[in-house]
């Protein structure tokens, strides 16, 4: 479909720290972008650099930086644009208030990442699950922090058992789904 008949989409993948949604993201962006289709990523640790640095992961603050992210995925929503967002946001009701800021202007598809922790744990190339742990890490997600898995999630993978390109199909299949015109 035409980018100018296209509307506007965000697929927000959420889940644990390792639970793959980086590696998922860019062979998403990379399948969407090879079509012709132009992406903007917002992806957590990038987000949190340049538009939440002063934020702290308080439950508040993490609720601000994800209500930032379904804003601006909103505003690129609205004139058309596809979004692809990967963030743990590790909180159902964060979650559903960037699904409302998105849907005011188009759609959202909600992925979970269901890895399972001792599989995150086992990716951990920064330390950051052994340090938490250890005691060095406070409110880290998975350890002493909870993640409240998604209630509405319209696509749910355990990349640990689901290859990259079986995971990618399923979300295109959403997304194109989200994306059929409107009779």
């Amino acid at each position: 479909m035409p980018a100018e008949q296209r509307p506007g989409v965000t697929v927000f993948l959420t889940g644990l720290s390792g639970a793959g949604k980086s590696t998922i993201a860019d062979a998403l962006v990379a399948d969407l972008e090879a079509e012709g289709r132009p992406v903007t990523v917002l992806d957590g640790d990038v987000v949190r650099t340049h538009l939440s640095s002063e934020l702290s992961f308080s439950r508040e603050d993490r609720d601000l930086n994800i209500r930032r992210i379904g804003f601006v995925a909103g505003e690129v929503v609205k004139h058309g644009g596809t979004v692809v967002v990967a963030a743990i946001a590790p909180y159902e009701a964060a979650r559903e208030e960037a699904r409302a800021l998105v849907e005011r202007h188009g759609r959202f598809v909600l992925v979970h990442l269901s890895t399972p922790l001792a599989v995150c744990e086992g990716r951990d190339v920064k330390g950051l699950y052994a340090r938490a742990r250890a005691g060095q890490l406070s409110g880290f997600t998975g350890i002493d922090d909870p993640y409240e898995p998604p209630a509405r999630a319209e696509v749910v993978i355990d990349t640990a058992q689901t290859p990259l390109p079986e995971s990618v199909a399923r979300i295109r299949e959403a997304i194109d789904g989200a994306t059929a015109p409107v009779p």
